[in-house]
């Protein structure tokens, strides 16, 4: 269950906009930041916990190099006090993260950290959380978040889950349960039982709520979840589906691909109040993988009308339909960044399966990875970092990649696990 965290007011005083320490993520090739994080004070082991979670997540990111801790020149015996900058500039230490942990009164757990410039000799920025028992991990998160924020300048993307599909037992009799986890592979929860086959999972873009397919009724249907209370809504029998829903940016409707009576596979727009249906492509070709862009103007889509399948852009009403794709190969699964500014896909081309990006012109194709049979790639909230899944060593896998194609991280699970989808940040 996702519990409220309380933010505290700044922890001293952040620094001017002139501190040295910055990223600038946005050029093409990011050194990682020397950052050194220190464990935090008091809470015993939490302490310690919390600092191997904003190291592991700032790690992860590939924007950050964290310093071995046997590299240390100072301990910091009191966090709210500056630190001896020399010792950390010694170490290159470009970023320093104290912190501190603590048990109040009413049993809530206290988390603080200050961020320094080590250079410059200021504190940049500082916060407190409260938080209950339950929401350790959360806290940890949410700092890693602030300081990627705070040297970046882009929201962090660390106080996320991924809803995905999990996978156990023989290959000819796969049990698929819908699961969720935080996006670093804890925390696993089950949102169903395996006594039937669940598929394609999709968040919500405004609340924690997700639409997939299931077939326990023999026929593909589509459900709404309530992630807290296990609420489901049947969204409606679609036995001509032939792929899964996803959310408008509102989330009042859900765009999907319907294999219809006259064989042809079309687009259609359903609303989630009235449940009415609005037909977007009429095509004889296969037009299917639609995503919404992040202002709802927008469709991206796959089609083969051009003898293969290739990319597509529409209006959301269905207007203007423009192939943007013309690579080799094939194209499937289209889904537009939240930043609104690339589009990421699968491409399947001389037997290997490629995670690529483009414009949302389709110019500017780059690939960031290839390997065999691998698909289904799912934006992090702030559109730097991708996850799709990957079949390896009999069955699939979840990894995770940047945008520069560098960084590619495998997300651990106990079984295997396929169809990721990922939050919008918690709230």
């Amino acid at each position: 269950m996702v519990a409220t965290i309380v933010l505290g007011s700044m922890v001293g005083a952040a620094a001017p906009a002139w501190a040295l320490v910055e990223l600038n993520v946005n050029k093409g090739n990011v050194e990682p930041l020397p950052i050194a994080i220190t464990d935090f004070q008091g809470g015993d082991a939490l302490g310690a916990q919390i600092s191997q979670i904003v190291t592991a997540d700032l790690k992860r990111s590939g924007l950050f190099a964290p310093i071995d801790k046997s590299a240390f020149i100072e301990k910091i015996s009191n966090p709210d006090a500056a630190p001896r900058f020399d010792d950390w500039k010694v170490i290159n230490a470009q970023a320093l993260v104290t912190g501190s942990v603590s048990k109040e009164a009413d049993g809530r757990i206290r988390a603080q950290y200050r961020l320094w410039d080590t250079f410059a000799g200021q504190q940049m920025a500082g916060e407190q959380f409260f938080a209950n028992d339950a929401n350790q991990r959360r806290v940890a998160h949410i700092i890693a978040d602030a300081i990627y924020e705070r040297l970046t300048g882009e929201k962090g993307y660390f106080d996320t889950r991924v809803v995905f599909i999990d996978e156990s037992g023989a290959k000819n009799a796969r049990k698929k349960r819908l699961a969720i986890m935080d996006q670093d592979g804890a925390n696993v929860r089950y949102l169903s039982d395996g006594r039937s086959i669940v598929l394609t999972p999709r968040f919500s873009p405004n609340r924690q709520e997700i639409t997939y397919m299931s077939y326990e009724s023999g026929q593909p249907r589509v459900y709404l979840l309530q992630i807290e209370t296990g609420q489901r809504e049947l969204v409606g029998n679609f036995p001509g589906m032939t792929f899964a829903p996803r959310f408008s940016p509102d989330g009042q409707k859900v765009i999907m691909s319907l294999l219809r009576d006259d064989g042809n596979s079309n687009i259609f727009a359903m609303d989630l109040r009235s449940r009415s249906t609005t037909r977007l492509t009429n095509s004889t070709a296969i037009d299917t993988s639609p995503s919404y862009s992040p202002d709802g103007s927008k469709v991206v889509f796959t089609s083969d009308r051009g003898g293969r399948a290739q990319i597509y852009v529409m209006g959301a009403d269905g207007s203007g339909q423009t192939r943007i794709s013309f690579g080799d190969g094939v194209y499937s699964t289209p889904v537009w960044s939240p930043r609104g500014d690339l589009i990421a896909f699968t491409k399947q081309t001389g037997g290997e399966f490629q995670i690529g990006v483009m414009k949302t012109d389709g110019s500017g194709e780059r690939i960031l990875s290839s390997g065999f049979q691998q698909e289904g790639p799912t934006w992090a909230p702030n559109g730097r970092v991708l996850m799709f899944f990957r079949d390896s060593n009999g069955g699939p896998k979840l990894i995770s990649v940047d945008l520069t194609g560098r960084n590619e991280q495998p997300i651990p699970t106990a079984n295997f696990a396929s169809d990721p989808a990922w939050s919008p940040l918690l709230e």
